[in-house]
């Protein structure tokens, strides 16, 4: 199928934006009503735009009729609560899915790496229409932790990795990468997260942001890196296991975000 992507991110599938300089409310975010959903790490969603306008995280596909990550209906009750991170959200002038602010707990390598995952964001896309990619903008100030991107899960050689200082802002295609994010701190961490479609508007805005697609990529430890992958290794063959003695075939985690 084709879709109308990005020029910016065809090379490395990311741009980094400058940051966010003017500070936010915190209370945009915390006054936010949360909801669980499964992802990776322990987390809780604000969610500002959704399927229909409710507080719920669902992907589009799984309602009736089910669409794309596409068209999200703002959630007025939300909104009012987060101005800011509502015109951080639609600042880009695309067309915006699903939009949330995520709330994750203190993690470790080993766990970021373990739930690495893909998301699905195109499912039901119609073809000749625009790929969607996911936005971020950190809200809490978290310079040890790391946004973790590998276009291979299995091999660390190809893991770039991003400091998440507030205001850090970034286009990733989450489809393309494996991805999870570090959050090396003793506070919960706290991000906007965007789904927004590619084509000319999402192109001009990077155009006018300066996105960098070749951002440098903190450096790890090598054993820090190898005793994480062996731990990831170890808890997959665990789950699996797990799941074989229930008759279930394990699938690969996507769409956890």
């Amino acid at each position: 199928m084709s879709f109308i992507t990005s020029a910016a991110l065809a090379e490395t599938g990311y741009v980094v934006l400058p940051p966010h300089g003017d500070p936010i409310d915190p209370a945009e975010w915390h006054d936010l009503k949360y909801v669980g959903w499964r992802s990776s790490g322990v987390t809780r969603f604000a969610p500002l735009a959704s399927y229909a306008g409710d507080i719920e995280c669902n992907g589009f596909w799984n309602h009736t009729p089910p669409r794309t990550d596409k068209d999200g209906v703002w959630i007025e009750s939300q909104t009012a609560k987060a101005p800011t991170l509502t015109r951080l959200a639609q600042e880009p002038g695309a067309n915006v899915g699903r939009c949330r602010v995520i709330e994750l707990q203190p993690n470790t390598y080993a766990d970021a790496v373990y739930n690495l995952h893909q998301d699905d964001n195109n499912r039901l896309n119609d073809d000749g229409t625009g790929w969607v990619v996911r936005a971020w903008v950190n809200l809490t100030d978290d310079p040890d932790s790391l946004l973790i991107l590998r276009e291979d899960r299995f091999d660390p050689a190809t893991e770039i990795r991003f400091p998440l200082a507030a205001g850090t802002r970034m286009i990733v295609d989450t489809q393309r990468f494996w991805h999870a994010v570090w959050h090396n701190g003793e506070a919960p961490r706290y991000s906007l997260i965007t789904s927004l479609t590619s084509g000319p508007e999402l192109d001009a805005y990077i155009t006018a942001q300066g996105g960098d697609p070749h951002a440098a990529s903190i450096e790890l430890d090598q054993q820090l890196v190898e005793e994480a992958q062996t731990e990831m290794h170890r808890r997959i063959e665990e789950r699996r296991r797990l799941f074989e003695a229930q008759g279930i075939v394990m699938e690969p985690p996507v769409d956890l975000y």
